[in-house]
């Protein structure tokens, strides 16, 4: 089933003890388009931090009303790694993160998740709460050039050919696997053009300086592409 990403900002996150603040954005894959970490704005609690939430810890977007479950507890979320001094997003940092919560990484193995098909697991932090661990190996300090920011792609352009189509306004993603499978474009104008959604496998290339998608449908294809429909709020249990 297909979630809208347009729809979860905002929503708040609760964890197993308590609320822990809110969805301001996805990091995804752009050779993938897994869904890799949720990013949290963790409001007045943490004041000025945010923190990345794994799709492991979100429980097949368990969610009731606008709030999100997260399968893990306040004190394992505010002794986790902060991505505050790690922006972008590098493996040292994943790897740390990955090692504090003990849960396989996704880097390593053919699926989309690694070794495993879903990012659904048993949660339990492997490390003792508030330990560090320092990731090695060479250029592990470097950013993933393949993780990007749902928001930051939000209004780039559509190009088919050599002609403009419309812009990104929204993200399908599927609810069990993470995975954007669809891409929502609004075409004509921004404020009255029609929505419609096409598949991200038809998607070339993304190009960050130019902030522009790049498309392999025709622009007839597109326009007769359907308008998209997201599951309603707590059905994606």
């Amino acid at each position: 089933m297909l979630q809208s990403i347009r729809q979860l900002y905002g929503n708040k996150l609760g964890a197993s003890d308590g609320e822990i603040g809110h969805v301001k954005d996805f990091y995804f894959d752009d050779q993938t388009w897994a869904i890799r970490y949720l990013v949290a704005d963790t409001g007045t609690w943490l004041a000025g931090r945010q923190v990345l939430i794994a799709p492991h810890a979100l429980d097949r977007l368990h969610q009731v009303g606008k709030v999100l479950s997260v399968n893990l507890t306040r004190k394992q979320i505010e002794n986790c790694p902060s991505i505050a001094s790690h922006k972008p997003v590098s493996r040292q940092y994943e790897e740390e993160y990955y090692r504090y919560f003990g849960w396989p990484s996704y880097w390593q193995g053919g699926g989309l998740w690694g070794m495993i098909d879903f990012p659904t697991l048993e949660l339990t932090a492997k490390t003792t709460l508030g330990e560090s661990t320092t990731a090695g190996g060479p250029q592990a300090d470097q950013a993933d050039a393949h993780l990007r920011s749902t928001h930051a792609v939000d209004g780039y352009q559509l190009r088919t050919g050599d002609k403009n189509i419309g812009h990104v306004c929204d993200f399908m993603m599927d609810t069990q696997s993470w995975k954007i499978n669809e891409l929502v474009i609004k075409t004509g104008h921004r404020l009255s053009g029609n929505e419609v959604q096409i598949p991200t496998s038809q998607v070339e290339k993304i190009s960050y300086d130019e902030s522009t998608v790049f498309a392999t449908l025709t622009k007839e294809a597109i326009a007769q592409s359907s308008a998209p429909t997201a599951d309603p709020v707590g059905a994606a249990n």
